[in-house]
């Protein structure tokens, strides 16, 4: 009896106790919580700062501004980068899809903090890493007399616009990748970067062998701009290979027979390299010299045993013909080593896929 009665008497001093100490656990953590609470959400130190998105939106950058400063971020460019405005004119009447617009502003990104300076510093052709991908921008133009460069043929109109502690800011005329709605159809792999020159080390380096690189770009630019998107897709696919046998085989010229789009990229890639290099001649013919030439003369291309000839000009036809194929855009594209006629089709490739 005595000890049950021991028993009831401690149980008020427990349960004062039990209170108390979950009045205290409660209250320490209500104290915690509030202390901690600022670094459950982490302060965005790379927000963009105010200067920065005022530069943008007194520049004519509204739309950049707005994508960059928003909350939640929509993107936000990394520290040690290079980001590259688009002008409003140039998409704000376009209806990109969100996945688009958020991998172009990733290719707009360089993974190197640049000044404009900097930038004219490199040579013409130099290739910059994009946050999208890996993939590659090309500086297709530096003037350093004029104090302009191009990426990808798009002139910076804006430079050092923002320069900052974590990244700069340059405005540019428009896109680095074609808006078209039939590249978007490619998916996430819609944007074809440039190739770029692949020199080793123990290589010596050729002021002409740039030159040339430059050029075929230009051309692959050219041609998706004109309408031959997919020989454009193509061409840009085999190029590294055509570089290569450029420089070993020292041809420093071209003469490229474009076809309209056709399906060429559902060739396997060794048949894909033929049916594009035979569409290519390793040396420059203008359409007047295409003209002169003898009915029946045959036109070495880039495959050894593939030639093209001559059909002269037919009285109820416009156009030379060649291999029975009409030029129908002659001189399309005429630079020192260069030229690009368009052709009515491809021509046929009966001994190449048989």
């Amino acid at each position: 009896m005595a000890s049950s009665y021991s028993c009831w008497c401690w149980f008020p001093i427990y349960f004062i106790a039990s209170v108390a100490l979950g009045v205290i656990a409660i209250t320490s953590a209500i104290h915690s919580n509030s202390k901690s609470s600022p670094e459950v959400i982490p302060s965005q130190t790379h927000t963009l700062s105010t200067n920065a998105t005022e530069a943008l939106k007194k520049q004519g950058f509204v739309l950049m501004a707005d994508l960059l400063h928003r909350s939640p971020p929509f993107f936000l460019p990394p520290k040690n980068s290079t980001f590259f405005a688009i002008k409003d004119s140039a998409i704000k009447n376009t209806s990109l899809p969100l996945w688009f617009l958020k991998s172009l502003l990733m290719y707009h990104t360089f993974t190197t903090k640049l000044t404009m300076q900097q930038l004219l510093n490199k040579s013409q052709g130099t290739c910059e890493t994009t946050l999208f991908r890996q993939k590659n921008a090309s500086l297709t133009k530096v003037d350093t007399l004029q104090k302009t460069v191009e990426i990808n043929h798009v002139l910076i109109s804006n430079p050092d616009m923002f320069l900052g502690e974590e990244f700069n800011i340059h405005g540019v005329l428009g896109p680095f990748s074609s808006l078209q709605r039939e590249v978007l159809q490619g998916g996430s792999d819609f944007i074809r970067s440039p190739t770029c020159p692949s020199f080793k080390t123990n290589s010596t380096y050729e002021v002409g062998d740039f030159k040339n690189f430059v050029e075929w770009n230009k051309v692959v630019q050219l041609l998706g701009s004109k309408g031959y998107s997919s020989f454009s897709t193509a061409l840009h696919s085999v190029l590294e290979g055509i570089l290569k046998d450029s420089s070993s085989f020292g041809y420093g010229s071209a003469t490229i027979f474009a076809p309209p789009d056709v399906n060429l990229l559902h060739y396997p890639s060794t048949l894909l390299d033929r049916a594009v290099r035979i569409h290519i001649l390793p040396q420059k013919f203008t359409y007047k010299e295409l003209s002169s030439l003898p009915v029946r003369t045959l036109l070495k291309t880039l495959t050894p045993h593939d030639h093209l000839e001559i059909d002269g000009v037919l009285g109820f036809m416009e156009g030379v013909l060649i291999n029975g194929i009409q030029i129908v855009k002659p001189d399309m594209f005429v630079s020192e080593k260069f030229v690009v006629h368009g052709i009515s089709r491809a021509f046929k490739m009966a001994e190449i896929t048989a």
